[in-house]
């Protein structure tokens, strides 16, 4: 059975490892080893999570099973001051997809994002991720373009994707 608990920075380490195992299958075919290595660095340092968890308010939640975590999401209520709640990441090992386990990550975001009263949740999506459809099968919509500057002279080529 997998349950969905909340992280805490105790949990930076995990959520590490998750990232690191999983970015080289997600995007090893989209961006070049140095961009996916400078990323990686850039979000997934100690200081960085630290800083989204403590500072900017992002809530991090881990899927277990049998103790082990197979995948994190992390999330904001009130994304810009509106009644929307943004997913930031959403990871799941790539071993253990395809067993429901981002389903059941993005619908618990979904329940909060209800309590909460938010009308909208909000994902940013790598153009050439083939969790594209992934997201549209369980109703998100492309709703922008938008290509964010990283630094180094990398981009992010991203679709805006909504759920009312």
């Amino acid at each position: 059975m997998i349950t969905i608990t909340e992280a805490t920075t105790a949990d930076i380490h995990t959520i590490q490892q998750i990232a690191y195992q999983t970015w080289p299958d997600t995007y090893g075919k989209i961006l070049s080893k140095v961009q996916l290595v400078y990323m990686l660095d850039s979000f997934y340092s100690e200081e960085t999570l630290r800083d989204n968890m403590v500072n900017k308010h992002h809530h991090f939640l881990l899927a277990i099973e049998n103790g082990v975590a197979l995948g994190f999401v992390s999330y904001e209520h009130n994304y810009n001051q509106r009644k929307v709640t943004r997913i930031h990441k959403i990871y799941v090992l790539p071993e253990t997809q395809g067993k429901g386990i981002g389903k059941l990550l993005l619908y618990k975001i979904e329940a909060l994002a209800k309590e909460n009263n938010s009308t909208t949740l909000s994902l940013n999506v790598n153009r050439m991720n083939k969790a594209l459809t992934f997201y549209q099968k369980i109703g998100f919509e492309i709703v922008a373009d938008e290509d964010i500057e990283i630094g180094h002279g990398y981009l992010m080529e991203d679709f805006v994707m909504e759920k009312q």
